[in-house]
């Protein structure tokens, strides 16, 4: 269980924002910078999520850009949150991150999630199906088993990848992931930063049925937060005005069209809004202690054992900023 008290280990997922203006390569230079910087700070790890067709996110390829990273920091965890396992044979993804594994020992993980993570033109181009979701417990136990050693189908092994034993995280929104990382003995990683809605509902069910593993001998919440920290309280509320806008562009818009400033002001003044605020409801904003004030506040609420927080700025610098902040005013 966890004890707001104690200091809860915080993790980042970094997004890999683009912003209007930016390159992609300018992007995944930034994920070198935060991730440098929150090695320095005392942040446990760095994840990256896959996405896809998305203009502003850079990540589609965690693996990748995960390798890039590693290769620019010495010690920091980084991974995965996550890799969206339909999208993917569970060999390939054994391969890729027992490859990780082997050039950056101690230092990777893998955290899975059943979603696809685009949208249904794009599964198409991925060459996937809406079905293949139906058997993410045994993809799951398939990674596990090419990473451990134990294959599951005979005489096919990941080189690299066997004996690695890269850990493995479920992530999720709702009962499904946590009635399975429980029944795994894995960590649970919940999206409340936009998902919020099952949280409390999905880390009891999670440590209740919790089963021992390998892996895990006991049960390991993560939870998922935004935060806005700022020097001051006017400039947290400016920041948290130009997330409700990208958000509602991402949220909102369609494939190959961005909606203009004039048609986020009209989604924003509509019950739509409502949608998207009620996403966005655990984010701590502000100066240092008021941000410090609601980490503890959210630690309790969603009975976490480790944060995952993401940084929401509209700029590399700002972003920079907001994970100093943090930092000096939790550990």
């Amino acid at each position: 269980m966890s004890d707001a008290s104690a200091v809860v280990p915080l993790s980042v997922l970094d997004l890999a924002f683009v912003a209007e203006g930016e390159t992609v390569q300018d992007s995944l230079a930034g994920c070198v910078r935060m991730a440098q910087r929150a090695e320095q700070l005392g942040y446990r790890r760095v994840w990256y999520a896959e996405h896809h067709n998305t203009e502003s996110i850079a990540s589609s390829a965690p693996a990748v850009l995960i390798a890039h990273v590693a290769a620019h920091t010495k010690h920091i965890r980084l991974g995965a949150g996550g890799v969206m396992l339909p999208n993917h044979a569970p060999l390939v993804v054994a391969e890729q991150f027992g490859t990780l594994a082997s050039i950056h020992p101690n230092r990777i993980d893998l955290g899975l999630g059943r979603a696809p993570g685009t949208d249904q033109n794009t599964l198409r181009a991925l060459r996937r199906s809406a079905a293949a979701a139906e058997s993410f417990p045994q993809d799951v136990l398939e990674v596990q088993g090419f990473l451990g050693g134990t294959t599951r189908i005979p005489h096919v092994h990941a080189v690299p990848g066997r004996g690695t034993t890269v850990p493995l995280y479920i992530l999720g929104s709702s009962l499904f992931g946590a009635q399975l990382a429980a029944r795994l003995g894995l960590p649970y990683a919940f999206a409340s930063h936009f998902a919020p809605q099952q949280l409390v509902e999905a880390v009891a069910t999670y440590r209740a049925q919790f089963e021992p593993s390998k892996q895990l001998d006991r049960p390991h919440v993560i939870a998922g937060i935004n935060v806005i920290a700022t020097d001051t309280q006017a400039a947290a509320e400016e920041q948290m005005r130009w997330r409700r806008r990208a958000f509602a562009r991402a949220l909102f818009g369609r494939p190959g069209h961005r909606p203009n400033d004039s048609e986020v002001d009209v989604m924003l003044a509509s019950p739509q809004a409502r949608v998207l605020d009620q996403m966005l409801i655990h984010t701590a904003m502000g100066p240092p202690a008021a941000v410090k004030a609601a980490i503890d506040q959210f630690t309790t609420y969603a009975n976490a054992d480790e944060l995952m927080v993401v940084h929401q700025a509209a700029t590399l610098d700002a972003r920079l900023r907001s994970l100093e902040l943090l930092a000096q005013a939790h550990f």
